[in-house]
């Protein structure tokens, strides 16, 4: 039987190479600067204190790690288009199964999440003054509107569009870590009276100030912030020169980390003390608001936005690439695998945004009922909960990557661009996720989410045995 991932390059049924190594590598780095850095670092700073470096660049690492795994699994076979591919050809029919829905949900509660985080940014134009419920529903509905027409067009218009959503981001964080270098070597002073200085990195309880236990429950917000990395891994079928361009963009990421996590937060807890950081407004926005630059703090509000609006981009291609590679292994109906004149999985993308609002009118009514408009607490549940799922995937990509060395050592030996340390780094990167699912359960609201991801796993389970593998047993 041929799939659509089988077919030629040109073929009107199958993705096509659009995307070309500008895109790749600005993509990568659009999915390494992530909604979690900007709205949710606040909240890890308040929890950890200045020892969230140290969590980022062990996550960091972890995920570099991952990052090389799926890079050598699809460079070993240029068949693979995404991780259902892979997964279910070392693994099992099950695990395709698993890893194309899971991921499939990670970035529709991703979106989700999003949507809060837009409202949450766009009451700093509305003079601090929180929306109402049926006034968040319509400023989700424009947005998931506006993302789903930028992916609808083309391929090519996704990555132009991602590139310059980018730009804006890495330019932003450049530029708040030059007036943040700045600062430190003058001495300024903000408006609380702070004096920038490396010394606030450890005068105000050290480095550890809330010892382990606040060391611990930074991890949450902290990966969260990694989500969107392997998105590099479902642009491989619609990359040029994957066995080129692959390569460069994963290999790029450790010195992002390094410039746009570390040095980033490094500047920003230098100039404010991580005790005096607002929790609830984002520390980027809060360094210029400091400084007393009111045009700067607005600026980059509207930056924070267009973080929040790639994200979004991202999620609704991601999912819709998901649905077509599902379809493609018949675990989805087959309309998610019919493509549009401009050869984008149309059925997929309106099925994902669709999803996504009624997440959205969930929230409405939730608000509703409650009288709640709790941007930041919504933002935070369904982060944990995408962040568990993620977690699930990464693991899944590890596990493959095990097989994939028991099964064709021949591969691997002709391989150009090998995972360091091989299978024993799978082990040490499996036993860490799996630790940090267990410190989501020290956090109260984090252990919410926790509490509810199992029922995830119950309807995979259902819709697997009831539907695909009885036609999966008659091939």
């Amino acid at each position: 039987m041929t799939y659509p991932h089988d077919l030629p390059q040109g073929d009107p049924q199958n993705l096509q190479r659009s995307l070309s190594n500008r895109h790749l590598q600005l993509i990568a780095i659009g999915g390494a600067i992530g909604t979690g850095l900007f709205m949710g670092s606040g909240k890890t700073i308040s929890l950890a204190g200045p020892s969230i470096l140290l969590i980022y660049m062990l996550i960091g690492f972890m995920v570099f790690m991952v990052m090389r795994a799926l890079g050598e699994l699809l460079l070993s076979n240029l068949q693979y288009k995404s991780f259902i591919d892979f997964s279910t050809d070392l693994i099992g029919p099950w695990a395709g199964y698993f890893v194309g829905w899971t991921y499939w949900l990670c970035w529709v509660t991703i979106g989700i999440a999003d949507l809060s985080a837009i409202i949450y940014y766009l009451e700093f134009f509305n003079h601090g003054q929180s929306f109402g419920a049926l006034e968040g529903l319509m400023i989700s509905t424009v947005a998931i509107l506006f993302v789903l027409g930028l992916n609808m067009v083309t391929v090519r218009l996704f990555g132009e569009m991602e590139f310059w959503f980018a730009m804006v981001k890495i330019t932003a964080i450049i530029v708040l870590i030059a007036v943040g270098l700045w600062m430190i070597l003058t001495g300024f002073t903000s408006s609380s009276g702070a004096v920038a200085s490396v010394s606030n990195l450890w005068i105000h309880g050290g480095v550890f100030p809330k010892g382990m236990d606040g060391f611990l429950a930074g991890f949450q917000i902290a990966i969260f912030a990694f989500v969107g990395v392997e998105l590099v891994g479902t642009t491989a079928a619609e990359t040029q020169d994957p066995q080129r361009n692959l390569p460069k963009a994963v290999n790029s990421i450790p010195v992002r980390i390094i410039i746009f996590y570390v040095l980033a937060l490094f500047v920003v807890m230098c100039v404010t003390p991580w005790n005096q950081i607002d929790p609830k407004v984002s520390p980027f926005v809060n360094l210029f608001s400091q400084a007393g630059i009111a045009s700067a703090a607005i600026i980059m509000n509207l930056v924070v936005l267009s973080s929040v609006m790639s994200s979004m981009n991202s999620g609704v291609f991601s999912t819709s690439r998901m649905l077509f590679g599902l379809s493609g292994e018949k675990q989805a109906p087959n309309w998610f695998a019919k493509l549009s004149k401009s050869a984008v999985p149309a059925n997929a993308l309106i099925f994902s945004s669709i999803c996504i609002f009624i997440g959205a009118f969930v929230q409405f009514v939730y608000k509703v009922q409650t009288g709640t408009n709790d941007e930041v607490t919504a933002f935070t549940l369904a982060t944990t909960l995408s962040t568990i799922l993620f977690i699930c995937v990464w693991i899944m990509i590890m596990w493959s990557y095990i097989n994939y060395r028991k099964r064709s050592p021949e591969l691997h030996a002709q391989s150009t661009f090998k995972l360091p340390g091989g299978v024993v780094t799978c082990w040490v990167v499996i036993g860490f996720f799996l630790a940090t699912i267990y410190f989501l359960a020290l956090d109260a609201t984090t252990l919410e989410a926790l509490k509810v991801s199992p029922i995830w796993l119950v309807v995979l389970a259902i819709g697997y045995y009831a539907f695909y593998r009885p036609k999966y047993l008659k091939k």
